[in-house]
């Protein structure tokens, strides 16, 4: 399945881009598992999601948690806890 990816804040830094589109294997099937393959994938990947618990992520504009299916999704925004003041 193909799925746009974006990265926000310093997870956009830590992996050096804004924004891929990745054909994710048929094992990823929730937010938990794409933040897993990504850690693996590569140097760059494992820096961004060391701490894959305290990644968010949005599908398709909505927030969910790691166990929400990516079914159907067509992006992925994923960035580190936001905090207002």
């Amino acid at each position: 399945m193909a799925l746009n990816i974006a990265y926000f804040a310093w997870v956009r830094e830590r992996m050096g881009i804004a924004d891929e589109t990745v054909e994710i294997p048929a094992s990823v099937a929730d937010v938990g598992a794409l933040v897993t393959w990504l850690g693996a994938r590569d140097a760059r990947g494992k820096i961004a999601f060391a701490e894959p618990h305290r990644i968010r992520a949005a599908i398709d504009g909505v927030m969910m948690g790691p166990d929400a299916p990516l079914s159907g999704a067509k992006e992925v925004a994923l960035f580190p806890p936001v905090t207002g003041g």
